[in-house]
């Protein structure tokens, strides 16, 4: 009985947690007269239509380009953003100055809102020439991601016994020695871990991909958006909830792919034995 009870419960919070993942999911298969017809969770007559558009009708809504956009700037933000990160959560873990001063100033950086930083850089960009191009997005996704890398890096790397350093240094290894040979291996998960919420959060970024982009780099948040008056008039539901099922794949499916790794990073100590 209790156990019943208790995937009654699981079930009813998946449910509610994603309620409206679902509405959006039933949305996509149905007609734009269904949808006025019945507004419910059941389809009567389930059709591909809205998501044959989408993929079809590129000379309008270049759907492919959107994800094409978005996969590369958001690879550009996580990478980059880990690649810089590392080293710095190194410095940052092994400094007592660093945990007191550079970490609480870069979380504190980060919650200042990006709104804030909005005419600056496109002032800056329409100077470098990075409007409307995937690099100039990737590298401010990057400096999005970068505060999310450092904690999550410093973290990990503090729970490393600075023993391990001095045994290495002892060997006569030097500093990036040590950090690609000996903490790297070690903070493996946590570097995966870092990726796939670097690459989500890249992923989902709406802001700067509006004001940043107009043609060429515009990401699939962005693009999305342009579905929802697609015929001129009214919007076509069908059609849009199509849009945003196909723009949440790829990071739900990064999710599921590296769901084993993501759970074991949760709980893997610092050190293998």
């Amino acid at each position: 009985m209790l156990r019943l009870l208790r995937w009654i419960v699981y079930v009813v919070v998946v449910l509610a947690m994603n309620f409206p993942i679902l509405v959006t999911l039933i949305t996509s298969f149905k007609t734009t007269r269904e949808i006025s017809n019945n507004p419910g969770l059941l389809i009567e007559q389930p059709t591909l239509d809205n998501y044959l558009k989408v993929l079809t009708d590129t000379e309008r809504f270049n759907i492919f380009l959107y994800l094409a956009n978005s996969a590369a700037a958001a690879l550009i933000g996580t990478l980059l953003a880990i690649v810089l990160a590392f080293p710095a959560a190194y410095v940052i873990a092994r400094s007592e100055t660093g945990q007191k001063l550079l970490l609480p100033l870069v979380i504190n950086l980060r919650a200042v809102p990006l709104v804030v930083f909005a005419i600056p850089l496109y002032m800056m960009y329409q100077w470098l020439g990075l409007l409307d191009t995937r690099i100039g997005l990737g590298l401010i996704l990057t400096i999005v991601n970068i505060p999310l890398a450092l904690v999550m890096l410093v973290n990990a790397i503090s729970d490393i016994p600075v023993e391990l350093d001095e045994a290495a240094t002892v060997d006569g290894a030097s500093v990036f020695q040590i950090m690609i040979r000996v903490i790297r291996p070690v903070i493996r998960p946590a570097l995966v871990t870092t990726f796939i919420f670097g690459f989500i959060t890249a992923w989902n970024e709406f802001l700067f991909g509006l004001m940043l982009t107009t043609n060429r780099a515009v990401p699939m948040t962005v693009g999305a958006s342009f579905f929802f008056a697609a015929s001129g008039g009214g919007v076509q539901w069908g059609l849009a909830s199509a849009v945003m099922i196909l723009g949440a794949l790829p990071p739900a499916l990064l999710g599921l792919v590296m769901y084993r790794q993501l759970s074991g990073s949760m709980t893997a100590g610092a050190v293998k034995g």
